[in-house]
């Protein structure tokens, strides 16, 4: 399968499309991420190359024109992989792989690359290799690849059976043992999760990089390792945290992403299972970036997939002290004014009366607000666990009376 870093990075292009208003207003976001997950991964963003059309070309995915285009650029700089932003088909990949000779990845299987690095443990490891092969069934067509065993022609294959086929069955047999894998280590898990207590389990979820594992570190004392990368963290990590008088468990989950790969959503099902099984879950938002509101979207989508979107949820709005408005001139009647102009005081104002104030804002790095904060997550946490055991709050003298 995919093997983690390379030393030297690899000159790389990335390509997206535009159909619509809402994605020409943020073709710039979407390629920014796109480039820094090729720079996680290990490439050096050469180009950008973007096209509007409503229809993808269903053998190219882009124009013949634009293809041209890229190819002679390819082919100029030395290109060695592109990425386009949106999941090619089987077909359409194979299509662009005669054209320009060099490796081509979509979105998915540039994440899936990324997962592989990342992956540190035995358990992780091998959520992301079923992730790989269940996204590389599909494209065996026109590839010689023999995955794990070395064979020559004669005598090697079943009666009839193309290598192809060969190909296929090995790939859909591992995929059956590393499903019956996951199972059983999902049984393991399970087991520990029961085995915790009666704790009121917190869970951090967010999109991915917008500094949870900081988070983690900071209130629960512990070294998780956290990067200024995508998809720092993949292992699930859980705490025991205390604040006030209060303990609780904490866990700090895999970052989210848009267009998050239906692969990894299945493979990372115990995973993801921490923040079913939670009684509360810390929302962190990175409020310095410029479309942080659709950030929440894509984390609410995926919440919603996971039927975890109705759970007590407290929004951390993260990296305040990184958070510049543009500034903004009144007596321009001209320029509209847009969400990239209101101050901080502003937008804890407007989240504040739209969420029913349970908005926080922080700075995890350097450390604002982080006060408030443990006192929001006491309260929250306290609610919770007197309600679970309302005979049991010798922890909280301070409410006898309102009990």
């Amino acid at each position: 399968m995919i093997e983690a870093k390379s030393l030297i990075l690899e000159n790389t292009i990335i390509i997206g499309i535009i159909s619509s208003k809402k994605e020409e207003n943020n073709s710039k976001d979407y390629l920014d991420e796109l480039a820094f997950l090729a720079h996680t991964a290990g490439g050096k963003v050469l180009k950008r190359f973007v096209q509007k059309m409503q229809i993808k070309n269903p053998k190219t995915f882009i124009g013949s024109g634009k293809m041209q285009e890229v190819e002679k650029y390819v082919r100029e700089k030395e290109v060695t992989t592109v990425v386009f932003d949106d999941e090619l088909t089987p077909a359409q990949q194979g299509n662009i792989e005669k054209i320009l000779r060099c490796k081509i990845l979509d979105r998915t299987g540039l994440i899936l690359d990324i997962f592989a690095q990342r992956a540190k443990t035995s358990y992780a490891r091998t959520q992301v290799e079923l992730a790989q092969y269940e996204y590389l069934l599909p494209r065996l067509k026109g590839l010689w690849t023999h995955l794990e065993r070395q064979r020559g022609g004669i005598g090697m294959r079943g009666p009839g059976e193309t290598e192809i086929e060969t190909d296929r069955r090995i790939v859909r047999d591992k995929i059956s043992l590393l499903k019956k894998k996951l199972k059983v280590v999902d049984k393991q898990m399970a087991t520990q999760r029961g085995n915790r207590g009666a704790l009121v389990r917190v869970a951090l979820v967010g999109y991915t990089n917008v500094g949870k594992s900081t988070l983690m570190n900071i209130i629960s004392k512990s070294d998780v390792f956290a990067e200024n990368k995508l998809f720092a963290t993949l292992d699930t990590t859980v705490r025991k945290v205390v604040i006030g008088n209060l303990p609780f468990l904490l866990s700090d989950t895999v970052g989210f992403i848009r267009k998050l790969p239906t692969q990894l959503v299945e493979s990372f099902k115990s995973t993801l299972d921490e923040v079913k099984e939670a009684d509360l879950l810390l929302h962190v938002v990175d409020i310095s970036h410029p479309n942080f509101e659709e950030h929440i979207e894509s984390v609410n989508q995926i919440l919603k997939d996971i039927k975890s979107l109705d759970k007590p949820t407290l929004i951390v709005f993260n990296k305040i002290d990184l958070y510049e408005p543009d500034p903004w001139d009144e007596t321009d009647l001209v320029k509209e004014r847009t969400k990239n102009h209101y101050s901080l005081e502003e937008w804890q104002k407007t989240w504040m009366h739209r969420i029913n104030k349970s908005a926080l804002f922080i700075s995890a790095e350097s450390k604002e607000n982080l006060d408030l904060f443990r006192e929001r997550v006491y309260k929250a946490t306290r609610k919770i666990h007197i309600t679970r055991f309302p005979y049991n709050n010798f922890l909280y003298p301070e409410q006898q009376k309102e009990i």
